[in-house]
């Protein structure tokens, strides 16, 4: 019995020893923003889409602003900057997700935003980290989306905020 108490309390020494001097640490700030990056300009996402959330456009542009803001050394300015964002909301949609059994009505709806984004860094000579592309989130939700409307835009844009960031500045 002794033995096993001896062989357990050293194992756990060991084990104790070999975690503790072991670290990872990961960060997800500021990605990989070249050095001489100093400046951005994120216009107006204008909302095209057929459905239209009257604050959409402003919400959209002011959660990418703050996206930056926070994640980011970057300095933002109304002018020619080192890097650029614009583009559109181009989709508004609610559509069901699932229906009732032994029915007709949506349980689950579906709300799903989409935008189309172009960015440009001025100083990639090669312009091989500009991009145009669409990016979609959604969110699911039970009942009336009039009132929860406002939440789950903010929940989708705080996604596709953080996806446009990831593709521009951390090559995600």
């Amino acid at each position: 019995m002794q033995r096993i108490v001896t062989i357990f309390t050293l194992l756990s020494v060991v084990l104790v020893m070999a975690f503790s001097s072991c670290g990872v640490k990961y960060g997800f700030s500021g990605g990989s923003i070249p050095e001489n990056m100093k400046t951005v300009n994120v216009q107006f996402f204008e909302n095209i889409a057929p459905l239209v959330y009257a604050t959409l456009g402003q919400n959209f542009t002011e959660g990418l602003k703050e996206r930056i803001r926070s994640q980011s050394r970057l300095s933002q300015v109304d002018g020619d900057a080192d890097a650029m964002f614009e583009g559109v909301i181009t989709g508004y949609d609610i559509s069901p997700a699932a229906v009732e059994a032994n029915s007709d009505r949506a349980a689950l709806n579906r709300l799903t935003i989409t935008v189309k984004v172009k960015y440009t860094n001025r100083l990639d000579e090669t312009g091989e980290s500009n991009f145009e592309q669409s990016f979609t989130q959604f969110r699911e939700f039970s009942g009336l989306v009039q009132n929860q409307e406002e939440g789950l835009t903010r929940q989708i844009i705080s996604l596709l905020t953080e996806d446009i960031y990831n593709r521009a500045f951390a090559n995600w």
